[in-house]
């Protein structure tokens, strides 16, 4: 009897492991390689045409020393995106949510409506994007004028291409709306049924109720948000190509352009791993301050 369990155990054991082996496969030569490979090239001088040539921290020296202007002028730019898009996504993806959580027919039609536009392919998107933001015959300049109110030039001008292009993003927040709506349906209806009994108004439950309920759903989209908000760069590419004069030179477009365009690889090399790091140090402080404002049942 003992026997037969033991070999059941030892079956199950095998099972789960080669159940997980594609799995680790994956990891290993798709992620952990090529990053350590990465690692290994950021200290040497590589371009592709030559062998790799050790040089130690060269290519972080020539970063940080300020050699390279337009490093620090990507660092400047994605971090303006990253903090006016974040907080922008996630009010305009709850406010939605809230909406679809209603009871109501056709709900789901709704549903399907807000939530599409996040699987429409970027490139299509950004097309159709720079069509409206166009100043001569764009569709926003149109509506302007016919209002009598002064028309932008949008992503062609220094100071308005980043509120465009975080215009432009909103309407993709359909996944974060889902996963906001997932969340709110969670909320348990009894609190809410005796919140009504005490007399408590809407934006009293929502106060003292579903923003509470609701900050783990939030604390994760923030953490999402701000990951991808780093790493945006096909707008950049597709409709602005870094301009005007580099206000929408995001840093993942700047790594791209030193690796393909300046054939530059040890010098991207580094610069992923300055964002890697960057990254790691947002995600880590804001998983330590979730202690302070993250709700946990």
């Amino acid at each position: 009897m003992k026997k037969g369990i033991s070999v059941i155990k030892r079956r199950n054991q095998v099972q789960g492991i080669l159940f997980t082996l594609p799995a680790i496969l994956g990891f290993l030569i798709f992620t952990l390689l090529p990053m350590a490979a990465s690692l290994y090239l950021s200290f040497t001088d590589y371009r592709i045409s030559n062998k790799p040539l050790l040089i130690g921290a060269d290519n972080y020296v020539r970063l940080f020393s300020g050699e390279d202007y337009f490093f620090y002028k990507a660092l400047g730019v994605t971090p303006y995106y990253v903090v006016l898009s974040v907080p922008t996504f996630l009010i305009v993806a709850f406010f939605i949510a809230n909406l679809l959580n209603s009871e109501i027919k056709g709900m789901a039609i709704f549903r399907t409506i807000f939530y599409l536009p996040s699987i429409v392919p970027v490139v299509a998107t950004s097309m159709i994007w720079a069509w409206l933001f166009n100043p001569d015959f764009g569709l926003f300049n149109s509506i302007l004028k016919s209002l009598g109110l002064p028309q932008s030039q949008w992503i062609y001008n220094e100071k308005t291409v980043i509120p465009s292009i975080v215009l432009m993003g909103i309407w993709t927040t359909g996944s974060t709306m889902v996963i906001f709506l997932a969340g709110l349906q969670d909320v348990p209806k009894q609190l809410y049924e005796a919140a009504k009994v005490d007399g408590a108004g809407y934006w009293k439950r929502m106060r003292f109720i579903t923003i509470p309920l609701m900050t783990p759903t939030l604390f994760f989209n923030l953490i999402m948000g701000m990951i991808n908000g780093f790493q945006v760069f096909s707008q950049a590419y597709i409709m602005t190509d870094g301009g005007p004069n580099n206000a929408s030179l995001f840093y993942v477009f700047y790594l791209y352009r030193e690796a393909f365009r300046n054939s530059q690889m040890a010098r991207a090399c580094a610069c992923s791993w300055v964002l890697f790091i960057i990254i790691a140090v947002l995600t880590f402080i804001t998983f330590r301050s979730s202690d302070k404002w993250v709700y946990s049942e």
